[in-house]
This record gives C-alpha cells, sequence and structure tokens, in this order.
C-alpha cells in the first residue's frame, strides 16, 4: 500500500548533474512512487547562480541559502551533487543533524572524509548513499558493498576515469601524441578546460580510496593512495606495448597482499596484456575488474560520467533510502571492522617494463644485468636494438617490488654505459 504523505528531497547544487536528477524525479514520478512507495516531491534546489533558467524547476523551489534549506527539519533525503569539500561537508552533517539521510555524488569528499560523515549518519541513525561518487552509473559500491559481503575481495583493478581513457585510446588507436589526444577530448566535452584533475590521477585516486575502503573492510583516505598521472606517455610507450601484446591504461588498483596482512591503493598508467578485458574499453568508458575468493573474477562495465549516467546512480541511492524511510531502517554504514595497515608504494610487487638508452658495445647488457641481479629483481625478457654506437635496451622483469626497482634504476642511471632511462611502466592485469 502506497503512503500518501511524500517524501521531501532537497537538491544541493543544479548543474549537469542536478539538472539531470530533477528532470528525471519530475518525468519519472509514477514510476520512482511505485518503486519506494511514496510520491517524491523535490522541496528545494540550492544554487549559486538564482537567476539562471532552469527548464522543469518551479523558480520558487530555487534559493541560494544552502543552510537554511538543509535546516528546514521537515526534509526526508538531502541530494549532494555539488562537488568539493566545503561547503558540502558542513551541509551534509547540517542535513544529518536536521533529521535528513544524504545522497551523494562527491568523491573528493568521501575520499577525504568519509569515516567522519558516517559516523555523523550513524548517530542520528541516518542513511549516507554515494553509488555515484564512482564510475558513473555503473553499479559498483552498492555490490561491493552488499552483493559481496559473504565473500573476500581480494584485488579491484579499474579504468574509473573516462577522460584518460579517452585521451589513452586515441594515443592506441591512431598513434596520436598525448597533447593531440588531449586537445581532441577537450573539443569534444570529454575533459575540462583544465584537465589536471584527470590526467594527474587525482580523480582516480579518490575513487581508489572509496573501493579500497569498501572492498576491504578499511579505513583507506585519499592521502593512502599512491597517485601517477598519465602526462609522460609516448607514442614511443605505446610502440612497446604493442611489440608485448600489450596496450597502456591509467588504472586504480586496490589489493590485498599475499599474506592478507594488508591493503594497497595505487592509481598509476600500466601496460596490460590485450587479452585483459580491460584492454577492451575503448573511448570514454570504465570498466572495473574486482577479484574475490567465492565468485571470481567479475566485470562491472559502462558510462563512468555525464549528467545523465550520473543521475541515474543518484536516482538508484534515492529509492533505497526512501525505501528505508519509510520502513523505519537505515542500510549499511561504514564496514572498518578489518582496519588493516595501507602499505606504502615501495611494498608493492609487480612486473616492470624499462627502456634505456645505453652506449652500443660489448659488456653493456653483461653490466645491466649485474645491476639487475645486485638489486635482488628478476629479468624476464631482453629486448637491444643499436645503430652509430647508440642503442636502446628494454628490460622487462619479473615480479618485483617498488622499492627494489628504485634502487635498481638508481644504480642503473651511475653507470657510464646508460646514457639515461627512458621510461619505466608497470605490467599488471597477468
Amino acid at each position: 500500500m502506497m503512503r500518501t504523505r511524500p517524501l521531501k528531497v532537497a537538491l544541493l547544487g543544479c548543474g549537469v548533474v542536478g539538472s539531470e536528477v530533477a528532470r528525471i524525479m519530475t518525468t519519472h514520478a509514477d514510476d520512482l512512487a511505485a518503486r519506494i512507495g511514496a510520491p517524491v516531491e523535490l522541496a528545494g534546489v540550492a544554487v549559486r547562480r538564482p537567476d539562471k533558467v532552469r527548464e522543469g524547476i518551479d523558480p520558487a523551489l530555487v534559493t541560494t541559502d544552502a543552510t537554511a534549506l538543509v535546516k528546514r527539519g521537515d526534509l526526508d533525503i538531502v541530494v549532494e551533487v555539488i562537488g568539493g569539500i566545503e561547503p558540502a561537508r558542513t551541509l551534509i552533517t547540517t542535513a544529518f543533524e536536521h533529521g535528513a539521510s544524504v545522497v551523494s555524488a562527491n568523491k573528493a569528499l568521501l575520499a577525504q572524509d568519509g569515516a567522519a560523515l558516517h559516523a555523523v549518519a550513524e548517530e542520528h541513525g541516518k542513511d549516507l548513499y554515494y553509488e555515484a561518487a564512482v564510475a558513473g552509473a555503473i553499479p559498483l559500491i552498492r555490490p561491493l558493498r552488499e552483493s559481496l559481503a559473504g565473500d573476500k575481495v581480494n584485488r579491484v583493478l579499474g579504468i574509473v576515469n573516462g577522460t584518460t581513457n579517452f585521451i589513452l585510446d586515441k594515443m592506441d588507436s591512431t598513434g596520436a601524441g598525448y597533447q593531440e589526444a588531449l586537445d581532441e577530448a577537450t573539443a569534444l566535452g570529454y575533459a575540462e578546460a583544465d584537465p589536471t584533475a584527470d590526467v594527474e590521477g587525482f580523480d582516480a585516486a579518490a575513487k581508489a580510496a572509496i573501493l579500497a575502503g569498501i572492498a576491504f573492510h578499511t579505513r583507506v583516505r585519499l592521502d593512502d593512495v599512491h597517485r601517477e598521472g598519465m602526462t609522460e606517455v609516448t607514442a614511443a610507450d605505446f610502440a612497446s606495448a604493442r611489440e608485448m601484446g600489450c596496450t597502456i591504461k591509467l588504472l586504480a588498483i586496490c589489493e590485498r597482499a599475499e599474506d592478507g596482512a594488508s591493503v594497497t591503493a595505487r592509481v598509476h598508467p600500466a601496460m596490460i596484456p590485450l587479452s585483459h578485458p580491460l584492454a577492451s574499453v575503448r573511448g570514454a568508458y570504465n570498466a572495473v575488474f574486482v577479484e574475490s575468493d567465492a565468485s571470481g573474477q567479475l566485470m562491472f562495465y559502462g558510462p563512468g560520467a555525464g549528467g545523465a549516467p550520473t543521475a541515474s546512480a543518484v536516482l538508484g541511492d534515492l529509492v533505497a533510502v526512501g525505501r528505508n524511510r519509510i520502513s523505519g531502517t537505515t542500510g549499511p554504514g561504514e564496514s572498518a571492522y578489518a582496519a588493516l595497515p595501507v602499505s606504502s608504494m615501495g611494498e608493492v610487487v609487480t612486473r616492470y617494463h624499462i627502456s634505456l638508452d645505453v652506449a652500443d658495445k660489448p659488456g653493456v647488457l653483461a653490466q645491466v644485468a649485474t645491476v639487475f641481479a645486485e638489486h635482488g629483481v628478476s629479468i624476464d625478457t631482453v629486448r637491444q636494438q643499436g645503430k652509430d654506437g647508440e642503442a636502446s635496451l628494454v628490460v622487462v622483469t619479473h615480479r618485483a617490488s617498488d622499492a627494489a626497482l628504485g634502487g635498481t634504476v638508481e644504480a642503473l642511471r651511475k653507470l657510464d654505459t646508460v646514457r639515461g632511462v627512458a621510461s619505466i611502466m608497470r605490467v599488471e592485469g597477468e
């Protein structure tokens, strides 16, 4: 039986995502009511520019006073899509204190202060849902938090930023350089005017922190995530990858140590075999590969950004939270019981592809191999090409720690026969 009193929803932000949320709430009102068990009423919209025309939204609902809106006391759900740390953090906390549950798409805030926000939500008996914070429309957080709650997740490996995947895919498929591919991404609207958050890995790192925390039942903050951008990836790197039967992706990687005693979270470019499912993810799409004890390997794929896809995830959370409000319950909160330590990048073990510029003369390969051996790094393959007294030497290692590889490279730079280290890239997805 449907409840007649509507659930009152306030919207913080009415940009690309917020406007889509409002549109879907209006056009799908009957379906949402049937799924939740009560009508949904848009009770207020907080914006910075009140004079802007917003199709389908009653101007009487629009306000610039977000604080007053969340303090009303009659709201059931606050949807936060303004982004950033402040004022979002204060507004969300205030919403909990005044009786509302919260649906958020704010990856940066959740990666930095998720534990504190969960604590406030629990203190006031309210929900905090944020499916839209990672990978847009792709159902990922709820499967990790609920569907796989009885399983042991060992690794989450994914492409979680559409802008960087578009750029790298363009470089791979057309031979374009980084800047040329970035310019095309900007022209098509995939990249912001300032693409730093995407191409330097900040966006993906925030998502990795959220995913690692949920997957491993451990608090992982943004500061715990090792981050490297992709601006130094070159056409030559793609040529080397192709020779190995690989491509290059900017990956978010969250994994348990082999002994299960710690976890790591990192974001960086990596070569992955063309046979791996993530290698075929093209354009601005996202995909996340999950490995667990019981279910084995799972892959989640779809559009990872954009107004409508992200709004879809927001509305999914709104339905779930609305159902909880009607039944007088709350959904799962933070699960950090495992409290595993987060290891540093130096302890991460993986394969490496190292390209060296060396003198083209006898004994060079032996010198290089000796340095690798002295640092405990085993060589898998070596390829050497030389001309006019100069040569390139490409070494692919077996699995080694980042610290051991760092010591190896430092020693290689001191050899008279090594002119320089052209590139170093990790090899993942074996």
